[in-house]
């Protein structure tokens, strides 16, 4: 049937505690007990004596005809006194019944009016409050936040990174410089000496594809070799040249003895120009003896020359006609891009990282076997303690680098070498380890504007003084931020992210000019080589849906945080353009993309909360969105896991929830939804009680939503018995409060929760609702919830919602396609709700609904199934499928005519 059980009159206490409850007349149905109160209301309460004889005298025999006259008039008098009687009483009953329906419709619109703000109460708090069926994507968040939260763990590398770690140290014979910022790092012009080119023959690692270009050195003579700075593109390079010039006129072997085979030129003021005049003249001394040249052409200057293709082609002319070869280096890019894609460009991937570091361990080692008063181990078994030691668990995860550069692969071997030799205690390790992110996030910011800065900038097109080429400047080092910030989010969303920080710091910088950026110049592949990430297929929710997409991260868990580190700590002017970067991402409706970035400002702010809590989190806790405040309950909730700043959370949560405004309340909500905003459990209660029955309750939504989301706690049994206390208590407000958790705990799926909890996420379970996750993972808590599930369901102003919510639940025990879904969670909880005979009334009743509904009928299959599961106890088997179709079926509908008889 489609009618549903309805209580009448005003909103009234909920009715006690399921543990005490009364049980109903089992001669009644839901719809026969309301029907009964009405009637008992309607019930005349005794006549008037109307039809009576009135009292009186009789009269005596022997009267006269007279008398029995003038009693015939008094008894027609009194006959037509009783009829007036009888038509007032008559009007009087129908002003009662007029009356008495007039109550009963104000009922029935207060008891609509109360079960349609149970229904407002219930909606997703994070939808706009002008439109109650706004998206949220509450689980693609979520999902979000356990994702980033794996780039930023507590404890590990972010807090790791406070500029203790040594910049040199001197371990033997050998001495480390940790320090990115190296001295020289400038190529200039003159000869490779023979010994550099000796000890490259016996330490470089070849990169994949290394055959392919000495091929085409030796076929062309001139090589555009691209690659990004540091992965040992000038090392191949060089032995690029060493074998292509090893032999050849000029030449009586390997070494010339005169160090001139190879050369290096000054890549400033055209060198590629005059390296083709220089060996076009007869005259040309200098180059007689070399036949291999090493340039570097730096393309991110602004206003530098880039050399064209005519100019390559003159150079390899030159280049033929003296038996030479040339290797032009320059880093990946839009600016390399030309150069790149023309006959001599070829690009020079990454050298392996285990062959790398085994190379550079095998040499430190046999030169401490060599050197004096060495005690006589076996080299062989020192780099297996080694490499055992690079496969450590705790070494790996403060290196926090996937891939390892030359020179990084260097130093750790340096480092690894020490420490099994004694000299590096363990401590200092990881700390080397750890300094490897951080001098690589380093070399990234250092001085990327000093050209811009410069007392003399470059001359415009239109002669005017300017500053061009800010937006492919910065555009690297904007990427690097937004993928430190959005890591594991679709490529797509990092570069768009990044081109709107490009613009805020290019504004910032160079505030005068609109920077340009064009459209269709971008290089992805120059974007994640230049920022040592990759690119790999994944999936992404979108409206509830997973599609495809390319998701990017960075090559190594500690560049994230070392990224930021390097830019909160070391330049505070661009802190500026950050914050406002970040409140645009606030703004972005994607999970992915908000989400994220709330978790890496919270790391922010730890740096810095002074500041963070100024520009970030009471803004954006005080904005009229609800996506900007829980982005900043997020920020707080993120800063509160570190030890050093829960304290001050806890103190700005507590205040918020006493005295602040209706939108700081509402983010006090938010934050202490996660679990680490107050003290313990108790705290955080009291501290969502007081905004929940705050004023006219109108923050009694998302109070309640936070209430759910304490459930996945492990003190879950105190939360529900906290509810319990509430749907009892003698005030309303605290009524409602309970109430309405209990609806909500019903509707709100375990994906939906925001949080990382592991009790949160069973396997398989993520679209399970809360309560059936809940009862099929911890049996202690399934009579709490039944209680309360019957306690909404009996009170007359939340029976409505409750009793739908009851249904979503019975729907989810199995898919479209037929497969199970929530069915344990279902035999968990439905015996505990159907725990008496009127309980499975009500449950046959809405069994019933159910399959009657015209558009979603449930199949009778279903609903016996159904049935079986809430009267079956789980000790007992199941009747047979016989039973099951034939007997109990039959008898129930008997006894449904018997009782829709007795009730109309």
């Amino acid at each position: 049937m489609s009618d549903e059980p309805q209580a009448d009159g005003p909103a009234q206490d909920a009715p006690e505690r399921p543990a005490r409850r009364e049980k109903p007349d089992e001669n009644r149905s839901p719809k026969g007990d309301e029907r009964h109160g009405r009637r008992e209301r309607s019930r005349d309460d005794g006549g008037s004596g109307a039809g009576k004889r009135p009292a009186g005298k009789q009269g005596a025999p022997g009267k006269d005809a007279a008398e029995h006259g003038d009693g015939d008039k008094d008894k027609s008098k009194d006959r037509d006194k009783d009829e007036r009687s009888k038509d007032e009483r008559s009007k009087d009953k129908d002003k009662d019944k007029d009356k008495e329906q007039e109550e009963r419709e104000e009922r029935e619109r207060e008891r609509e009016r109360a079960a349609g703000r149970f229904r407002e109460l219930t909606r997703d708090p994070l939808a706009e409050e002008e439109s109650e069926d706004g998206p949220t994507d509450l689980a693609a968040a979520a999902r979000a936040r356990r994702a980033i939260q794996q780039l930023f763990d507590v404890g590990r590398d972010f807090t790791s990174f406070d500029r203790s770690y040594f910049h040199s140290a001197l371990i033997g014979d050998v001495n480390l410089m940790l320090d990115s910022r190296r001295v020289g790092a400038g190529m200039r012009s003159g000869p490779v000496p023979d010994e550099e080119l000796h000890r490259l023959r016996l330490v470089h690692v070849e990169p994949v594809g290394y055959v392919q270009l000495r091929t085409a050195l030796r076929a062309r003579r001139l090589l555009v070799l691209g690659a990004a700075p540091g992965t040992g593109r000038t090392s191949t390079a060089l032995s690029l040249l060493d074998e292509v010039t090893i032999s050849g006129p000029g030449t009586t072997g390997p070494e010339t003895g005169n160090g001139h085979r190879v050369r290096r030129v000054d890549p400033d003021d055209d060198g590629l120009r005059k390296l083709a005049d220089s060996l076009g003249e007869p005259s040309a001394d200098q180059h007689t003896e070399s036949r291999g040249y090493l340039l570097e052409v730096p393309l991110d200057r602004p206003g530098g020359p880039l050399p064209a293709e005519m100019d390559l082609d003159q150079l390899a002319a030159a280049l033929a006609r003296r038996e030479a070869f040339a290797v032009v280096v320059v880093t990946v890019g839009s600016a390399a891009g030309p150069l790149l894609a023309g006959r001599y460009g070829m690009l020079c991937p990454p050298a392996p990282t285990a062959e790398l570091l085994r190379t550079r361990l095998r040499e430190r080692l046999e030169h401490h076997a060599a050197a004096p008063g060495a005690d006589g181990t076996d080299p062989a078994e020192l780099l297996a303690r080694s490499e055992e030691l690079y496969a450590r668990a705790d070494v790996k995860d403060a290196l926090g680098l996937d891939d390892l550069r030359p020179a990084e692969a260097e130093l750790l071997a340096s480092l690894l070498a020490g420490h099994v030799l004694g000299d590096v205690t363990r401590e200092d390790l990881l700390s080397g380890c750890r300094s490897l992110a951080a001098a690589q996030a380093q070399e990234w910011f250092a001085g990327v504007d000093r050209a811009l800065t410069a007392p003399a900038p470059a001359v415009g097109t239109d002669g005017k003084p300017g500053r061009p080429g800010t937006a492919e400047l910065f555009h690297p080092v904007a990427f690097r931020i937004a993928l430190a910030v959005l890591g594991g989010a679709p490529h797509s969303a990092v570069a768009a992210a990044a081109h709107l920080l490009t613009w805020e710091l290019s504004v910032q910088c160079d505030p005068d000019n609109t920077p340009a950026r064009p459209l269709f110049c971008d290089d992805p592949d120059a974007d994640v080589a230049l920022s040592r990430a990759e690119v790999r297929d994944g999936r992404v929710e979108v409206a509830g849906v997973d599609v495809p997409a390319r998701l990017i991260w960075y090559r190594g868990s500690a560049l994230p945080a070392a990224v930021l580190t390097e830019l909160w700590d070391r330049h505070f002017p661009a802190r500026g353009p950050v914050v406002r970067w970040l409140r645009q991402l606030a703004d972005d409706p994607r999970p992915q993309v908000w989400m994220r970035a709330a978790v890496a400002a919270g790391e922010l702010c730890v740096r810095d909360f002074d500041h963070g809590y100024t520009e970030l989190v009471r803004p954006l806790a005080e904005a009229p969105t609800p996506l900007r405040r829980i982005f900043a309950a997020t920020t707080l909730d993120q800063a509160a896991r570190h030890d050093s700043h829960r304290k001050a959370v806890h103190r700005i949560v507590g205040d918020w929830s006493r005295h602040g405004t209706k939108s700081l309340r509402w983010s006090a909500a938010m934050a202490l939804g996660y679990g680490n905003a107050a003290e313990s459990t108790d705290e955080t209660l009291d501290a969502l009680a007081r905004i929940g029955i705050h004023g006219d309750g109108d923050q009694l939504a998302v109070a309640s939503f936070n209430v759910v989301r304490l459930l996945t706690l492990p003190d879950a049994a105190q939360v529900l018995a906290r509810m319990a206390e509430w749907t009892h208590h003698k005030r309303e407000p605290y009524q409602d409060l309970g109430l309405v958790t209990t609806v909500r705990l019903a509707l709100t799926t375990v994906d939906e929760m925001l949080t990382d909890a592991p009790d949160a996420r069973p396997v398989g379970r993520g679209d399970w609702p809360l309560p059936l996750a809940l009862a099929a993972d911890r049996p202690e808590l399934v009579e709490p919830m039944a209680d309360l599930m019957w306690t909404a369901q009996n009170t007359a102003r939340s029976q409505e919602v409750a009793t739908d919510a009851l249904e979503s639940l019975l729907r989810s025990a199995v898919r479209k396609d037929g497969t199970e879904w929530t069915r344990p969670g279902l035999a968990a909880l439905l015996p505990a709700l159907a725990a008496d005979e009127y309980d499975r009334r009500r449950l046959d009743w809405l069994l019933r609904r159910m399959m009657n509904d015209p558009e979603k009928p449930l199949p009778d299959a279903r609903a016996r199934d159904l049935w079986w599961l809430a009267v079956t106890p789980p000790s007992r088997p199941r009747p047979s499928a016989r039973r099951e179709e034939g007997t109990r079926p039959e008898r129930t509908r008997r006894e449904r005519t018997r009782e829709e008889e007795r009730h109309g």
